[in-house]
């Protein structure tokens, strides 16, 4: 006996494109890949389609279908951690030297992160030593590295969180890496404050009687500045090659594109790497040799 009630077929969506569409992407199929894709968009680039701006990023928005946490965080070695036991000199001068507006709070071994500090609390801390830092402290979140850029992005704004803890499989601290990251993918770099303009200054006091130095100061200012002279170690190739940044100086001397946190010695002066971008150096903290010996 048949069923009186047969299951209706779903419905199918209806096709709306005109016959002449149809025969024209037929004749002119669309990309069947991601490089076809990014291909076609340098083509709409050429016919004035879309300007240069909008081609990077949506380039950057295909780009980053494929990519996860692990592949642009802030590897664990070059994390700036705050130790929960460290007194509030030590915090302050943390802050004021890196810059950060964030910082991952650890109590032990660094492997050991229990929350994240934000710089504006400190100020809190400051009007009211009496304060535990832990009541400061909010909580972190924790993320593998496989985890997607576009999942983690929509996490980012949905919880409001900036910044995230990176676990690889062993469930030890890998990185971190913040919405600032994420979105550089998509925009290129974002200027932050680190980031002022030349006509703003190149070298600044610090609270501690070190400076921040651009890395694009130009030779003769920082050997005017600090009253030294500035020259490459190595007198042959000092006349047939010539810098004329710090920054570019400081790599020729050590060999290679320096990370956040190295640090080298040079003419006197004691030369610590505090931010990169672009595989370049923006930022150095620098301090004369014989204040460093006196600090220690």
């Amino acid at each position: 006996m048949s069923d009186p009630h047969p299951a209706r077929a779903p419905l199918e969506r209806e096709d709306k494109r005109t016959f002449l569409q149809k025969l024209a992407e037929f004749i002119h199929p669309g990309p069947d890949s991601r490089a076809e894709l990014i291909e076609t968009l340098a083509d709409a680039e050429d016919n004035q389609v879309i300007g240069a701006e909008s081609r990077v990023m949506l380039e950057g928005v295909i780009r980053m279908a494929d990519m996860t946490a692990g592949d642009v965080m802030v590897a664990a070695p070059r994390m700036d951690l705050v130790n929960i036991d460290a007194p509030f000199e030590e915090l302050l001068h943390l802050v004021i030297s890196t810059a950060h507006s964030r910082f991952p709070v650890y109590q032990g071994e660094r492997e050991n992160i229990i929350g994240i500090l934000m710089a504006k609390d400190l100020l809190k801390l400051q009007r009211a030593p009496e304060l535990n830092i832990r009541a400061l402290l909010r909580p972190a979140v924790f993320i593998p590295e496989s985890k997607g850029l576009n999942d983690l992005l929509r996490e980012f704004r949905g919880n409001r969180n900036h910044l995230a803890i990176v676990i690889d499989e062993f469930g030890r601290t890998a990185g971190l890496i913040t919405i600032e990251d994420v979105l550089e993918q998509i925009v290129g770099e974002i200027e932050d404050e680190f980031d002022i303009d030349e006509d703003e200054g190149d070298i600044f006091g610090l609270a501690d009687r070190t400076y921040r130095v651009s890395g694009d100061t130009a030779i003769e200012r920082v050997n005017e500045a600090f009253g030294v002279s500035l020259v490459e170690t190595d007198p042959e190739e000092s006349y047939d090659r010539k810098f004329d940044t710090i920054g570019g100086l400081i790599a020729h001397e050590m060999g290679h594109v320096p990370k956040r946190g190295e640090h080298t010695t040079l003419a006197g002066l004691h030369f610590v790497v505090l931010h990169t971008k672009g595989g370049a150096v923006r930022w150095f903290k620098v301090s004369p040799v014989a204040d460093e010996a006196a600090k220690g």
